[in-house]
């Protein structure tokens, strides 16, 4: 995919160990922002804007008309701050279409609201796979890619894919399959998918686990990934790939913050409604998960 520049601005949460983008084509044009982050205090319950801000600051410092926040899928390791950059900003919130399936299975388990809405409304765009859509003058499309849940999504901008939670820098391999509707053959084809993408093709992380002594990275390229992944590099078939990450899921504490990060993100960033006393809540289902 060809077309203007694409300037790429990373941003690293070091609590949830979440890449945020902001993509645009220079100063005083268009831009989409990718998996923003909203600062959540477990402790306490209380959220915050502290993430959020630098988005603003640097959008704002560069004159960026936010025309997209896109999410790569309902995250579960963090809440997103979707509705309140668009507060802020503007711009459309977008995921992929199974969103609708993701919303109809934790509607269930966590009991929600009679009025919940599971057709994906809360979101002012569904993508479909394959669909191509423009950030100002930048040329983008969005890819299906489900394992990791069913609505996961990846954003082509230019010669660059934000990969959402498929696949992660080739020391750390590939993401669990574990959670409602996680199936890890389709996993494992959708990241044939992207793997089949031209090798100097950049993929952008939406997390970043490193060992010790390497820093957090947020790029590396469909070559690397096939050469070096531990997961899934060249020569790893799909058999070998579910039997990997069946036994690997089993081992795997559930992420910390999925219960707060589950209920908000499938609202596209909002809270739940408020109760009669002003305060909105968080429901914990005991032995559900």
């Amino acid at each position: 995919m060809r077309g203007k520049p694409v300037t790429i601005e990373p941003f690293f949460d070091t609590y949830t160990d979440t890449w945020t983008y902001v993509v645009h084509a220079g100063p005083g044009t268009a831009c989409a922002i990718i998996d923003p982050v909203l600062d959540y205090d477990q402790k306490s319950g209380r959220t915050s804007t502290v993430s959020a801000h630098k988005l603003v600051e640097y959008i704002r410092y560069n004159d960026l008309k936010t025309e997209w926040i896109l999410e790569t899928h309902a995250h579960a390791d963090h809440l997103s701050a979707s509705a309140w950059l668009k507060a802020q900003l503007g711009g459309r919130i977008a995921i992929g279409s199974e969103i609708r399936a993701v919303q109809g299975v934790f509607r269930k388990i966590f009991n929600l609201e009679p009025g919940f809405a599971t057709d994906g409304s809360q979101f002012d765009h569904l993508f479909s796979d394959g669909e191509k859509f423009r950030i100002g003058e930048l040329e983008a499309e969005a890819l299906h890619l489900p394992g990791h849940t069913p609505a996961d999504m990846a954003y082509r901008i230019g010669g660059a894919v934000f990969v959402g939670d498929t696949i992660f820098m080739p020391d750390v391999g590939t993401a669990r399959c574990d959670f409602p509707g996680g199936d890890a053959r389709m996993l494992y084809r959708s990241i044939r998918r992207l793997l089949d993408l031209p090798p100097e093709t950049v993929l952008y992380m939406c997390h970043d686990y490193p060992a010790p002594g390497r820093k957090p990275a947020c790029r590396t390229t469909v070559a690397d990934e096939r050469a070096k992944n531990m997961h899934v590099r060249d020569g790893v078939g799909e058999a070998d790939f579910v039997a990997m990450r069946a036994k690997r899921d089993a081992g795997l504490d559930m992420p910390r913050l999925i219960l707060p990060s589950v209920q908000v993100n499938i609202r596209a960033g909002n809270f739940p409604p408020q109760d009669d006393n002003g305060i909105a809540y968080l429901r914990i289902p005991l032995n559900a998960l």
